[in-house]
């Protein structure tokens, strides 16, 4: 990627981190930017495949992000990975992240002909992600499938609510419940 294309693309998602892609429109963006819609197909070839490279670039800020995470000091007491992941992405400087990639998936998703390499390899990325999180005791793929989803949903809540308080117990019972579910010994 040229270095101009790489400064628009990171100007593109800092407007739209504000903005949304609801009604993204090449022109008002273009001026937001400093630069023409003209420029914008010419490095981006369509309004369609700069959405592409926009979700690839926020899923990676957050997934690079999230790496950094796993490799911090671990808390002084035990805390399921799923916990620190809540924690983390509903701070106030990660929320707008997550906010611009469920936008743009749902776009993406009532255009699957346009976006189904784009939603595949996210949705690919996130379940290696939270995978590699797992603890080998409980590290499978359905398990994983699973925490996504608990995830997406209490997130997708937190966008239109912002109600922490009533989400993070709700993620809570679910990781006491995954704990007793696959305690040792546990018989099914």
């Amino acid at each position: 990627m040229s270095s101009r294309k790489e400064a628009l693309l990171d100007d593109i998602v800092q407007y739209l981190l504000k903005n949304g892609v609801a009604s993204l429109s090449l022109r008002p963006l273009a001026e937001a930017v400093g630069t023409s819609p003209r420029m914008l197909i010419f490095h981006f070839k369509s309004k369609e495949h700069l959405l592409q490279d926009v979700m690839h670039e926020v899923n990676r800020r957050l997934q690079q992000k999230l790496s950094l995470l796993s490799t911090a000091k671990p808390p002084a007491k035990r805390t399921a990975p799923l916990k620190l992941f809540w924690e983390w992405a509903t701070r106030r400087d990660n929320l707008p992240y997550f906010r611009l990639l469920y936008e743009a998936q749902i776009v993406a998703a009532q255009n699957p002909e346009e976006y189904a390499a784009v939603l595949t390899q996210s949705s690919q990325d996130w379940r290696e992600l939270a995978l590699a999180s797992m603890s080998h005791s409980l590290r499978e793929q359905p398990l994983a499938d699973l925490c996504i989803a608990v995830f997406d949903g209490l997130m997708l809540d937190f966008i239109v609510t912002g109600d922490r308080r009533r989400l993070s117990a709700a993620l809570d019972r679910f990781i006491s419940v995954l704990r007793k579910s696959t305690s040792p010994g546990r018989s099914s």
